[in-house]
């Protein structure tokens, strides 16, 4: 995105202590220096606390542009007042594990769907510009009730834009598939298990999209300059094989299958191929577009270039074109997870 899209904006990220949180500030502070604040809005004390001391917040004498506040997005008052003079929102809260979910539904629908839809009514009275709404590839034909919730939401989004009615402001979706690394996920649970020797495998056929924190947080802030209100924005990611990552965190570990978890599918999908009847391909992203809009679809095309995608087709992670190996599997995580050392 052009530097001067956000050049003196202000910033809201709920969620906004989770890994995407972490890897926004970080591009923000090292790629757009004219970022006027950045407001961090999330309920643990404690992860703000210690994100401070990373980025410290503007005030007692320093000069920065960080801002801690504490709330949730089931408490729409206090989104209000969080919002004020905010010019752009990434929404990032979520209760995102899978078995939580299932053993706490209606806690996973309070925050996922009514916190959805309190950020959009907090977003439409406080003069918000844009708002980018996280979801998941889980989202895409969902099984379990944390997909299912983050449909809800990504619906929400969408039709916002039906209402907003003479406000300029925008409301899209960001769809991508698992953050390596990211709290709860697989690789540090591999990581912890691998000093046993046994590395457990729900199935040997069971494959996954892969994109890092860093490459999450890019994608969103270059949304935020080519959204229009509406879409859902899906990144070219590449897939990995279960098996080949446990091969890349343990490979003298043995490989113990112990089957698939309730809720869980052998392979994930972000465009389905309902999703593709109103799907269109750019060079390194797709875009789900809404089936009301208020701008012209051909002109949308030529202006970034893209194409419809073609009847029947899907994106999901067991028939994609690129592939990560054990090897740079091996690499990223060292990188992106492990802080540049050897795993």
């Amino acid at each position: 995105m052009n530097n001067a899209t956000l050049k003196n904006a202000s910033i809201l990220i709920t969620g906004g202590t989770g890994s995407l949180g972490h890897a926004l500030v970080k591009i923000i502070h090292e790629q757009y220096p004219d970022v006027r604040r950045v407001v961090i809005y999330s309920r643990d004390e404690l992860k703000q606390y210690e994100m401070a001391k990373k980025y410290p917040a503007g005030e007692y004498g320093r000069d920065t542009k960080m801002r801690y506040f504490i709330g949730d997005v089931r408490d729409q008052s206090r989104l209000k007042r969080a919002l004020e003079g905010i010019d752009f929102v990434i929404h990032a809260a979520a209760l995102k594990q899978v078995t939580t979910a299932e053993y706490n539904p209606f806690e996973c629908i309070q925050t996922n769907i009514i916190g959805a839809q309190n950020v959009i009514e907090a977003c439409l009275d406080s003069g918000v510009k844009k708002v980018v709404a996280l979801s998941t590839d889980k989202a895409a034909a969902p099984i379990n009730l944390y997909g299912a919730s983050k449909l809800c939401s990504d619906k929400l989004f969408v039709a916002a834009n039906n209402f907003k009615g003479s406000r300029d402001i925008a409301f899209s979706v960001v769809r991508y598939g698992n953050v390596m690394g990211s709290r709860g996920s697989v690789i540090p649970y591999f990581m912890e298990r691998k000093s046993s020797g046994v590395l457990p495998i729900t199935d040997p056929r069971m494959t996954r999209f892969s994109i890092t924190a860093e490459e999450g947080g890019c994608f969103v802030l270059d949304t935020l300059g080519r959204m229009w209100g509406g879409e859902i924005f899906v990144p070219k990611i590449p897939s990995y094989k279960i098996t080949d990552l446990a091969a890349a965190v343990g490979p003298d570990c043995r490989q113990e299958v112990i089957g698939i978890r309730p809720g869980e599918k052998l392979h994930e999908a972000m465009i389905t191929p309902t999703d593709a009847l109103s799907a269109v391909e750019f060079d390194e992203h797709f875009a789900i577009m809404p089936s009301r809009k208020k701008w012209s679809e051909e002109e949308y095309l030529q202006a970034f270039g893209g194409k419809r995608c073609a009847e029947g087709f899907k994106y999901a992670s067991d028939t994609n074109s690129e592939w990560l190996s054990a090897e740079q599997l091996r690499e990223l995580i060292k990188v992106h997870v492990n802080g540049g050392e050897s795993i």
